[in-house]
């Protein structure tokens, strides 16, 4: 299935894998994903790889690349546990299901019956949000909305996200268009917690991991997870070489966004997940709840990549996977990302086909090479160089955004408008919380109170605009601040947003709306 040429590539960067397998009779060979994932390890730079692939009930492949950790090489294997992050959201959707068939609430249930406190920007839309609305990507909301609380370091509880909903603004009609969305699915988290009387993470890891035996490798309560010798670090790249990253958690602290993105689990214990959704959930939740889970509620829309590469029609969100047509089959999917890790989770139900892939560095083309080199070969659709693909894709966006920041920057005359000490001062977001601009050694300095890691000094670009460059290099996210003044010309507040349009949406600075205090 691999073109000759190809092949001496893959073969030359097959250095790159690691030690620890388990070896299946398969209908791909050993021999072939090692190649597909050495080579996109290489192309993309990617320290550790963790790759599970179940069919017709059998695991078929399970292994590990490289190495879980860069400054100590210990290997990673099929029990390593990874950040599985936004693929949480399955197991969120899945543990509402389990409440649905307990009868003991319905997704058409009023999120303010479970939780009083919660409200939308607009009263109508608060007293008609369900349950199902908080799972579905159509509240009205923009993408990412309110992820600064919590991205990239974790400055609020979960109380206090509930009570910030309120001041997030609408950008679009309720219920009108798909726009991704984490926050929410912190509050859902937080009905199955009011519902079943006990904690997210306890209602999961007992009604969910431990009912599939899978709960010694799959945690939604992290924090022993440090405790556990075979754990994937993040990685991130600056300046052209790997360094681990840090975590949206503090050591020992739970997740707060445990429900939207905060479960650690290895390809073994996903493959067991993944192969109870191709048993229409099976031992955990009636096959009405599972249809439910993969039957599309909210359109989005087609890439023009999907429909000229799959013959892709149609796309939408189910409850905690995104379903699509793929080559005339159907196709459940969820990705994943935090700071440093990518994960991806694909099934084929009329192909009984599972696949898991788990990466610990921040780079999504290579777990997408991966996944489409595996499924090509099990579907034969076709000899697409996948690796090749998104290497030439990644490349020409790097281009467009660098021409964009360069032409930005071409512009600019690196003097401020006011003297700097104008700019000082208390600036305050409904949603965000406090950031302070001070003074120090001559330069304009950010520090955001609540998101501790949000810090940085602030450098002139034109007029009362700065460049804002975070102190923390592994972030890839420095930001444009414009300063806004009275008509007396004294400055009253202060907007964001990314310098780099390749900024991960979860920077969602562009929603900052600070207001100068003092």
């Amino acid at each position: 299935m691999i073109k000759t040429s190809i092949k001496r590539t893959l073969l030359a960067a097959s250095m790159m894998i690691g030690a620890s397998s388990i070896a299946y009779s398969a209908d791909m060979t050993e021999k072939q994903l090692d190649k597909f994932v050495s080579y996109a390890m290489a192309e993309f730079n990617i320290p550790g790889i963790a790759v599970g692939v179940i069919k017709n009930g059998n695991i078929k492949h399970l292994k590990g690349y490289g190495v879980r950790d860069v400054t100590t090489g210990e290997p990673v294997d099929g029990d390593t546990m990874y950040a599985i992050a936004s693929n949480s959201k399955a197991f969120t959707a899945a543990a509402l299901a389990i409440l649905v068939d307990d009868g003991v609430l319905t997704l058409d249930d009023k999120v303010i019956d479970y939780l009083p406190n919660f409200r939308m920007m607009d009263p109508w839309i608060t007293a008609e949000f369900t349950i199902r609305d908080l799972l579905t990507h159509r509240s009205g909301m923009g993408l990412g909305a309110g992820d600064l609380m919590f991205w990239p370091s974790t400055g609020v509880n979960r109380q206090e996200i509930i009570e910030n909903v309120r001041h997030l603004k609408m950008v679009s009609g309720f219920r009108s268009e798909y726009a991704y969305d984490n926050t929410l699915y912190v509050v859902a988290g937080e009905v199955i917690a009011a519902a079943s009387g006990m904690s997210y993470e306890e209602f999961v890891q007992t009604r969910i991991m431990n009912q599939l035996a899978i709960g010694d490798r799959c945690r939604a309560d992290i924090t022993t997870v440090h405790e556990d010798p075979n754990v994937a670090e993040p990685h991130v790249e600056v300046d052209g070489k790997l360094q681990i990253a840090g975590r949206l958690n503090e050591e020992g602290k739970p997740m707060v966004i445990a429900a939207a993105g905060g479960i650690q689990c290895s390809a073994r214990a996903m493959l067991k997940w993944v192969q109870t959704h191709l048993n229409d959930g099976a031992g955990l939740m009636s096959k009405t709840q599972h249809d439910d889970m993969w039957t599309p509620q909210t359109i989005q829309p087609v890439s023009s990549n999907d429909k000229n590469w799959h013959g892709t029609n149609f796309a939408a969100y189910g409850l905690g996977f995104r379903l699509k047509d793929y080559h005339g089959l159907k196709h459940v999917s969820h990705t994943g990302g935090l700071l440093g890790m990518v994960t991806y989770t694909v099934m084929i139900p009329q192909e009984r086909l599972g696949i898991v892939v788990l990466t610990n560095a921040e780079n999504g083309s290579a777990m997408r090479a991966i996944m489409e080199n595996i499924s090509q070969t099990y579907l034969e659709t076709g000899d697409v160089d996948w690796t090749a693909r998104y290497a030439e894709i990644r490349k020409r966006s790097q281009e467009r955004a660098a021409r964009q920041v360069a032409a930005e920057r071409a512009d600019a005359n690196a003097e401020a408008l006011l003297p700097l000490s104008d700019y000082t001062g208390l600036y305050r977001d409904p949603w965000f919380g406090d950031v302070t601009v001070s003074m120090e050694n001559g330069t304009l300095y950010f520090t955001a109170h609540k998101s501790k890691k949000l810090n940085g000094p602030m450098n002139p670009f034109k007029f009362n605009t700065f460049e804002v460059i975070w102190k923390d290099r592994s972030f890839s996210a420095d930001a444009y601040a414009m300063f806004s003044t009275d008509f007396e010309g004294k400055v009253n507040g202060l907007k964001m947003k990314p310098i780099s349009p390749l900024t991960d949406f979860s920077y969602d600075f562009h929603d900052l709306d600070f207001t100068k205090i003092e």
